[in-house]
């Protein structure tokens, strides 16, 4: 039985780690350091990725852009995490994405030299790193032709042609935090939502069951402070500067036969572009702003109307429809935990996505910044120096070399027989996945695998799964974290009965 399970019964009152936090970054501390044969409890007052984890571009970077910014040692890691992530830990869950950027008769030649300048530059981040051309192939131009094959809706007149990367896409970066997690449980972690934190020092925490309002304190012989932007509620001496990432979500039709991800350039700007992302599941994504957030951090950060229109500005100006802010059927923001560490810098787009690992006056050890690409390392970092800090001996980190729960290479994941969106957000637990639904909802496999409908794919069968095996709670758990339906308001208010219905089946009821 899984150990992801909502509040404090059964909470061990005394482990070797205590992780506070499960974005991706918390996760990974939980499965580095069962891994390495400690015991462990990792906590989150809300749910699996309920913060910043959730609402990423779901990428998978290679640095280009850290490179450029001159970042050369976070530009390394991020590549090197990166071919990890797709080629051991996380192939299932990761796929080649080719992106274009644009070129037209109004690219300057400097900036034509250096679009080019930056695929090869991408093309060595990725030799470096020892990744496989077959999993990243190498850059090339394309004509206007090709490019309009690729991205027929691009504005026709004016284009020249296009210069072609690749990079990686997450199937979902939620999917991704709870597979993490999960191992984590796998390996012996145990994994509680709606469990918070109150206080903490670097070998005690004070927990309070969200559910029950139960309080408990657990000893521990090192504390790992993983709560992202609001770190700072727990080490008061960390100073954060976060920044808000907002993207908008629009239907495919909106830019149809879209086969690449596009680097939209922003008018005026030498090299700054928005994404236009293709997902599996019929939308596009269009982002990424940067925008200084002050004050009080909130539970779900909200786009701004602004932030809403610069980025449908820009991408109208490349593509041959404009788009309108009625196509817009989603958006998103999440907020990124800066550290703090450069008084004179004004713009949150300077400071360095380089994560830091702090101890504090009590031991509380407290990891702040990076990105999703790199959580591995990021754990790993935290983990070493908890370890380092408290004096606890234990055996070297193996999680580059540990696959997540489903994973295999991408041969093995094509000659499965189980529905194609099964393996692409469980790889070779597809069956466990179909398996377990048929145990403990009782109905048919057509039931199970029925779509919610056209534009909404989510079945039956994952929802039973993420309430049976991955600690979802309620409705929100299933349609905001589990599977990404809430991104779309309409499409989540059509699959709130099968949620409902999962819940009902599975445990009788559904919780208020």
């Amino acid at each position: 039985m899984t150990r992801i399970t909502a509040g404090l019964a059964g909470v061990p009152t005394s482990v070797d780690v205590v992780v506070v936090g499960l974005g991706v970054t918390g996760a990974g501390v939980a499965l580095d350091a069962a891994t390495r044969g400690l015991s462990v409890l990792a906590v989150d007052a809300h749910d699996l990725a309920f913060g910043t984890s959730r609402w990423s571009s779901k990428l998978v970077h290679g640095g280009l852009r850290y490179l450029a910014q001159g970042q050369v040692g976070v530009a390394h890691e991020s590549a090197v995490e990166r071919g990890i992530l797709m080629e051991t830990t996380a192939p299932h869950l990761s796929r080649p994405m080719p992106t274009i950027v644009p070129i037209t008769s109004s690219t300057s030649p400097f900036q034509r030299a250096l679009t080019r300048g930056g695929m090869l530059a991408g093309d060595a981040l990725r030799r470096g790193a020892r990744t496989s051309a077959d999993t990243l192939p190498r850059p090339r131009y394309l004509s206007a032709t090709e490019a309009a094959q690729v991205a027929p809706s691009l504005r026709r007149p004016g284009l020249r042609g296009a210069m072609m990367g690749w990079d990686g896409q997450l199937e979902d970066d939620a999917r991704l935090v709870t597979t993490i997690a999960r191992t984590a449980a796998a390996a012996g972690a145990h994994v509680r939502t709606r469990a918070r934190v109150v206080h903490a020092t670097g070998t005690e925490v004070r927990l309070r069951d969200e559910l029950t309002g139960a309080a408990r304190t657990v000893t521990a012989r090192t504390v790992v402070n993983a709560t992202g932007v609001w770190a700072g509620d727990l080490a008061g001496e960390v100073r954060l500067r976060p920044s808000r990432g907002t993207h908008v979500v629009l239907r495919e039709e909106s830019v149809p036969g879209l086969k690449v991800a596009v680097f939209a350039p922003v008018p005026g700007a030498t090299n700054r572009f928005v994404l236009v992302l293709p997902q599996p599941d019929g939308t596009v994504y269009v982002g990424l702003t940067d925008e200084p957030v002050e004050g009080p951090v909130p539970d779900v950060p909200l786009p701004t109307e602004p932030e809403i229109g610069f980025l449908l500005d820009v991408v109208s100006a490349a593509f041959s429809r404009p788009l309108h802010r009625d196509d817009v059927v989603g958006a998103f923001a999440g907020l990124r935990p800066l550290l703090d560490s450069a008084p004179g810098i004004d713009s949150t787009a300077d400071l360095s996505r380089r994560h830091a690992t702090l101890v504090g006056p009590t031991g509380l050890v407290t990891i702040v910044g990076g990105k999703l690409t790199t959580y591995r390392r990021m754990a790993e970092d935290a983990l070493d120096a908890a370890l380092a800090s408290a004096r606890i001996d234990a055996g070297p980190c193996v999680t580059a070399q540990t696959p997540l729960l489903g994973a295999a290479d991408r041969d093995t994941l094509g000659r499965l027989e189980e529905p194609e969106r099964l393996v692409r957000r469980f790889g070779t637990d597809a069956a466990l996945v179909l398996a377990a639904a048929r145990e403990s909802t009782g109905v048919s496999d057509d039931e199970l695998l029925a779509p919610v409908s056209p534009t909404v794919p989510v079945t039956l069968a994952e929802l039973a799964f993420a309430v049976t095996h991955e600690g979802a709670h309620d409705v929100s758990d299933l349609l905001d974290r589990r599977t990404r339906v809430g991104l779309v308001p309409a499409d989540r208010a059509l699959a709130v009965p099968l949620a409902e219905r999962a819940l009902t089946l599975v445990h009788g009821h559904v919780p208020g």
